[in-house]
């Protein structure tokens, strides 16, 4: 059992105890990822490598930055190991859907002068209590000091589903970021969580009371108790059945479910790709 979380791992038991259990308990090696993730994680890795350029007062032009984008796509991408889930959608649809996602959001904030990049790819791990029973860690894709002074967080989002924004004023992720950073920074003043969906080139920002960053830290840690107390594991049927990883050992997936699970996940979107997917 995990003796620190991640809010991935949150996620992931709240979405199915079964995948939790063979993921986190049972710990089993799975490679193989969704081509959504995969695509996630080449866009990260560009943004970041864009920001460092910012920061040391060189700005690649657009034409390098996506030409950096494809390069690593096609040096990383192994068919044998890069699943598509949604049948008859060929690849070059995911692969130009990034590439058009980092144009647009280059666009979008060219010049890169907003705000100050004060971490890129920040790990962080922090106690929810005071005796250290309740543990968090994670990777926060950007931290910045906007020109109000006020500390942003940033995430970068690659799923076509855009939260209302009660949903983002609640979400878990980014709230115990904020946590964890206040401890490690020492910041006092208030700090802005900023999501950037880059593929429908759309921004959202939410920021916490000191009320809601506690109701966050007890709801977290009674998370956490619930997945300690935990013995079934057992599987929780969905849409999501079709993106997970260890869908071929499932005793929940079988011939007889198939038709229906791919009926599900017509419509949603696939579980967002998390850097902290395998903490």
């Amino acid at each position: 059992m995990q003796s620190v979380f991640s809010p991935s791992s949150l996620s992931c038991f709240d979405n199915c105890p079964r995948q939790y259990a063979f993921r986190y308990v049972e710990k089993i090696d799975v490679d193989s990822e969704g081509v959504e993730a995969f695509v996630g994680k080449r866009v990260h890795e560009v943004l970041e490598r864009l920001y460092l350029f910012v920061g040391q007062g060189m700005l690649p032009s657009i034409h390098k930055v996506i030409a950096r984008y494809y390069a690593n796509f096609d040096e990383l991408y192994d068919a044998a190991r890069v699943r598509i889930a949604r049948e008859g959608t060929p690849l070059d649809f995911y692969r130009d859907a990034g590439a058009q996602g980092l144009d647009r959001f280059y666009r979008r904030h060219y010049p890169f002068d907003r705000d100050e990049t004060v971490g890129l790819e920040r790990k962080i791990q922090f106690r929810l209590d005071e005796d250290g029973r309740y543990a968090v860690r994670g990777i926060i894709d950007r931290i910045a000091r906007a020109k109000d002074g006020v500390l942003e967080i940033h995430d970068y989002k690659t799923g076509r589903r855009i939260p209302k924004q009660d949903e983002l004023d609640r979400d878990r992720q980014l709230g115990l970021y904020e946590l964890g950073i206040r401890e490690q920074l020492g910041e006092a003043g208030d700090v802005r969580l900023v999501w950037h969906y880059v593929i429908r080139d759309e921004s959202r920002s939410s920021q916490r009371s000191p009320e809601q960053r506690e109701l966050l830290r007890h709801e977290t840690a009674r998370a956490i108790d619930k997945i300690r107390a935990e013995r079934a594991f057992a599987p929780r049927p969905s849409g999501l059945c079709n993106w997970c990883e260890f869908r071929d050992r499932c005793p929940a997936v079988n011939p007889e479910r198939a038709a229906e699970l791919a009926a599900l996940a017509a419509d949603l979107d696939p579980p967002e790709p998390e850097q902290l997917s395998l903490l």
